[in-house]
């Protein structure tokens, strides 16, 4: 377990850090000044030598400790970061006074400065917090700061929050995109995805595998390598970067890997890097990353932690309500106004399903209109359905408190075609071959019929 060094610049201070509380990874010392008493602070040990190289030596640092300086003495805090950075190059140090201002503390990679008289125990452990993902940004930009041109690998048909996350490293390195280029090894496919890199003006490129050869720098973004099948190739399991929140999977080797499992999406990772830089995180790039959150976490009601949702206030703050506006609701062609317009004329609500058959369409119309059917009255399930190329296409949506609609369309799916998705939207794609075997015909009315009478059987299937 990794340890902070805490020290205090005189009684009055350690005592204050005393009655804020120290935790069971904290070894608290402080160095008498000559205007107080000299009586020790309950919990403290005076720092043997002084603020000297050989005294913080002494207390063994390792790597990954951290150090705190509480003093409101700019020559304290300029003799202490000198000691500890050659004693421990490199270790990461937060400054805490209400007096200190940046001109009085001396540069060092990775220091942070805080407040003091008003921190409760709460503060305290989030600065820290800070202070440790500091120092993985300290260390990636070392790391990557002399190669010539960095990959940023994403998952093929990238999603929302893999796309956010790389963008985010790229602006964390101080990178554009002609050397630090956004690749896929399959190209964005859902509409919405498409949408977003539109709105945003990103460009994610499709590459084969041995385009990997042009870059001297390999970083992975809400993927990990084993991802890419059985034999994946083999430059993606020896990259420099990995940074995830699905679970960990073990047969590669990274430089840097910061996996966390517990957060509900790797926006809210590179959001952290970005607060803790000090980053400034302007309206493009906190949009891109609140619908990366927004997207894989279903609106903060999935798989959610406590720093998923004070990452998405942190963005709130900072994005641009137009720019998702025309992310989550892109512009409908004319020609699927007029598809939606047929379909609306003879609609209705069925046992709480709203189905309108679209006939042939472009295929990011259909999740718009499936959207648009939610809102119905009556609906607890929307499913629109068009024709795209030789295939019936499909998206449903509901209210969130019914059966799953991933599960739903596997079922309705199941021996004629593919289909998934989450709790409250999916897709399904079945071969017009397929479906025209089976019900004989696929015009507007077949379909309907088809799928009203599948969707009711599996919706009500556990009943």
């Amino acid at each position: 377990m990794a340890s902070r060094f805490i020290i205090c610049d005189g009684a009055e201070l350690a005592r204050l850090w005393a009655r804020i509380g120290a935790s069971e990874a904290e070894e608290l010392f402080w160095l008498p000044r000559e205007d107080e008493s000299r009586a020790r602070p309950q919990g403290f040990r005076a720092l043997p030598g002084g603020l000297t190289v050989e005294a913080i030596s002494k207390l063994e640092p390792k790597e990954g400790d951290e150090f705190a300086l509480v003093s409101e003495d700019g020559p304290f805090v300029r003799a202490a970061v000198a000691a500890i950075s050659k004693a421990t190059p490199g270790a990461p140090i937060l400054v805490m006074s209400d007096r200190l201002d940046a001109d009085d503390i001396p540069d060092h990679p990775c220091l942070r400065r805080t407040g003091l008289r008003t921190q409760i125990r709460d503060d305290v452990d989030l600065d820290f917090a800070h202070l440790g993902n500091l120092r993985r940004v300290v260390r990636l930009r070392e790391l990557l700061s002399s190669r010539e041109k960095i990959g940023i690998l994403l998952q093929p048909d990238p999603d929302p929050d893999g796309i956010a996350a790389g963008y985010a490293l790229r602006i964390l390195l101080g990178r554009k995109s002609p050397t630090a280029p956004l690749v896929s090894f399959g190209e964005i496919k859902r509409p919405e995805n498409v949408a977003m890199v539109q709105a945003l003006g990103l460009d994610v490129r499709t590459i084969a595998p041995e385009e990997l050869d042009e870059f001297d720098g390999l970083a992975l973004m809400d993927v990990q390598p084993t991802v890419f099948g059985e034999n994946p190739p083999a430059r993606v399991l020896s990259v420099d970067v990995v940074i995830d929140h699905h679970p960990e999977r073990s047969g590669y080797d990274a430089v840097v890997k910061d996996i966390r499992t517990s957060y509900g999406a790797t926006s809210t990772i590179m959001t952290e890097y970005l607060q803790a830089s000090g980053t400034e995180i302007r309206g493009k790039l906190g949009t891109a990353l609140l619908y990366g959150i927004k997207s894989d976490t279903q609106l903060l009601g999935r798989d959610t932690s406590p720093a998923d949702m004070q990452a998405f206030a942190k963005l709130h703050a900072c994005h641009s309500p137009a720019l998702l506006r025309r992310i989550e609701r892109p512009a409908l062609p004319t020609d699927g106004l007029r598809a939606l317009g047929r379909a609306l004329a003879s609609t209705r609500v069925e046992e709480g399903i709203h189905l309108l058959v679209l006939g042939r369409v472009r295929e990011d119309v259909i999740p718009q209109v499936a959207e648009l059917a939610l809102q119905a009255e009556g609906a607890v399930w929307a499913i629109a359905a068009g024709t795209v190329g030789g295939d019936l296409v499909f998206s449903v949506r509901n209210v969130g408190y019914v059966r799953a609609a991933g599960e739903v369309v596997r079922a309705v799916v199941e021996g004629l075609g593919v289909g998934g998705g989450h709790r409250s939207m999916a897709k399904g794609i079945i071969p017009l071959k397929a479906f025209r075997k089976v019900y004989k015909r696929a015009d507007r009315s077949t379909i309907r019929r088809a799928l009203l009478k599948a969707f009711t059987k599996a919706i009500h299937e556990d009943d």
